[in-house]
């Protein structure tokens, strides 16, 4: 038997386990309680005991590591699981849910976000030569990937700066550029080099989600939105969905819920106000849709919210 290749391949994990180990022992360093923390701008660190509910929010262009645990996010009708073997991207600010699947006391939830800023993606582009593709191929906003020891490597590097703020200031700016080169020569490349918005449909369609999250309390206008950013009604549909995974419909609708939850948690506002406030006219239907969204009617789920922050 020819053990030659697997033990080639074992020698290759054997770094990865390695890099798991020390970003996992930082990342806990770094944020020994549970919550969140953002030792650098841009850098987040993220640490749970416990499996979480659905959590709702919205999506940056941003680079995600697990170092310890796994968690979901779900972006429309489609589901994206990772771990310490795989990285999620995501490339335009969209309303998700997302939820911690593994995490103990004994091996918290570890994870990082690293905020991808287009004009650096832009610049590292020109730099490698590799300018936007034509090629829309699969432009969702989000997705999944291997993660491989190269990149987990950088990621590592980037984390040992916390001990070194420093060599920080000059470093963190070559290990973020380093992180993206090496997101653009992967997988996702092509989904990333749209972060950049050099071309194509998706810069249209991040324009028109800015102006949904913008303007998310007024009536849609589905016509007036497609003519704007240059596109046919039916043209406007399929890519708002190719990128987003939902409808504009559905995408403004979920902005709005979010918005009316913020403000009845954080401005004690009554249901009916907060519904108003953000575009329904119907205060029934604006119940059953949050229903339908957080699982509970407003009221009930508000308390819920205010039970479990007060500890």
């Amino acid at each position: 038997m020819d053990t030659t290749g697997l033990q080639t391949s074992e020698r290759g994990a054997q770094p990865a386990y390695a890099y798991r180990d020390e970003l996992a022992e930082r990342i806990g360093r770094a944020i020994p309680e549970d919550g969140t923390r953002e030792p650098l701008p841009g850098l987040h660190l993220f640490r749970s005991s416990t499996p979480s509910e659905l959590l709702h929010g919205v999506s940056k262009p941003s680079f995600c590591v697990i170092a310890q645990g796994s968690k979901q996010v779900v972006l429309g009708d489609s589901v994206f699981r990772y771990d310490p073997a795989h990285y999620l991207l995501a490339t335009v600010e969209l309303p998700v849910v997302g939820q911690i699947l593994e995490a103990s006391p004994e091996r918290p939830y570890l994870s990082l976000r690293l905020d991808l800023e287009p004009a650096i993606v832009g610049s590292v582009m020109v730099e490698a030569g590799h300018l936007a593709s034509r090629n829309q191929g699969d432009v969702r906003a989000l997705d999944v990937s291997s993660l491989d020891t190269n990149l987990l490597d950088a990621v590592v590097r980037l984390m040992r700066l916390l001990d070194s703020p420093a060599e920080a200031r000059i470093l963190r700016p070559l290990i973020t550029r380093e992180i993206v080169y090496r997101l653009l020569m992967g997988e996702q490349g092509n989904r990333l080099r749209h972060t950049a918005l050099l071309g194509g449909h998706t810069d249209l369609i991040a324009e028109a989600v800015e102006r949904l999250r913008r303007d998310f309390d007024q009536p849609l206008r589905i016509d007036t939105l497609a003519r704007e950013v240059g596109m046919s009604v039916s043209g406007f549909h399929h890519h708002f969905k190719a990128v987003t995974a939902m409808s504009p419909l559905q995408f403004q609708k979920q902005i709005r819920l979010q918005e009316a939850r913020r403000i009845m948690f954080g401005e004690n506002l009554d249901a009916a106000s907060a519904g108003y406030r953000v575009g329904y006219d119907d205060a029934s239907q604006f119940s059953r849709e949050y229903k339908r969204m957080f699982g509970q009617p407003p009221v009930r789920d508000v308390e819920r919210l205010r039970e479990a922050a007060r500890g």
